[in-house]
């Protein structure tokens, strides 16, 4: 699996989301960090609307890049940003740009099959994450880990649609996301291409941090409340858990996804560091 960042490819996808009052075929892009990362990809929004007031002097060097790339430049008053961030919080500027689609899996093979880098790869696998926030917050942890690419399954499965972007804040344009049709036959698959699974579970009885993540392996976090479901937990090649000390049962999915992705990180740079050069 390749790690270029660029190049990803973009359609309009079923189910993805349209902000009302966006141009058509058209997604609104919204918050400084999300369309900062749409202009440091190279990617040229059609129209960049800019709250009235200020807002232009603040944001004047975005403003300015995206002048430069071609982009149509509007001032637009603040409730018209209200209603296409549908009560998020715009900072004052939206781009509209191409809608986000995830790769196939064909994808995610020819990437796996002929990877090209001495570092194993890290996936992360999320089994039915639905709220949009928590999937944007997992792309984010999962873009500052260096994770190579997340995988979802086509249903129970939240859209890359503008919140995410915005709550990922430009991860969602970094990290490829891989959108599969049956989760436990990729992670199947996976293990075949010598990928070790490790799935998180409440009721697991080895730790975290008695899990190996220094060779290839696939991450896998289960929606809150329910986990992951019983055909990708059997799937599994072992399961964690959290070391939980204080009264609270469980952790928000993203925050959980962090910790154990930087043990990830953690562990494997340990790794290099101990293997000879």
């Amino acid at each position: 699996m390749a790690t270029g960042r660029k190049g990803r490819h973009r359609d309009v996808k079923k189910g993805s989301h349209r902000s009302p009052g966006a141009p058509g075929g058209l997604e609104a892009v919204f918050g400084v960090h999300a369309v900062r990362a749409l202009l440091d990809r190279g990617e040229r929004p059609r129209e960049l609307w800019v709250q009235e007031g200020d807002a232009g002097q603040r944001l004047a060097e975005l403003v300015e890049a995206a002048r430069q790339g071609g982009t149509r430049i509007q001032a637009r008053p603040r409730d018209e940003l209200d209603r296409l961030a549908q009560g998020a919080a715009h900072q004052g500027v939206v781009a509209f740009a191409a809608p986000l689609a995830a790769e196939g899996e064909a994808s995610l093979w020819l990437r796996l099959e002929a990877w090209p880098d001495a570092t194993p790869p890290l996936l992360l696998v999320l089994d039915g994450i639905t709220d949009v926030h928590n999937f944007g917050a997992c792309l984010r942890s999962a873009d500052a880990a260096g994770a190579h690419g997340v995988i979802v399954p086509k249903d129970k499965a939240a859209p890359l649609n503008a919140t995410v972007r915005k709550v990922a804040c430009g991860a969602a344009e970094g990290v490829p996301v891989y959108q599969v049709t049956n989760l436990a036959r990729t992670l199947a698959r996976l293990k075949e291409l010598g990928v070790w699974v490790t799935g998180t579970a409440g009721e697991a009885e080895a730790s975290l941090y008695e899990a190996d993540f220094a060779g290839p392996v696939a991450l896998v976090m289960g929606a809150e409340g329910k986990g992951m479901r019983r055909l990708t937990r059997e799937a599994c090649d072992t399961l964690v858990k959290l070391p939980m000390a204080g009264s609270v049962s469980s952790l928000n999915v993203s925050v959980a996804t962090g910790i154990c992705l930087f043990e990830a990180v953690r562990q494997r740079r340990l790794a290099s560091r101990a293997t000879p050069h």
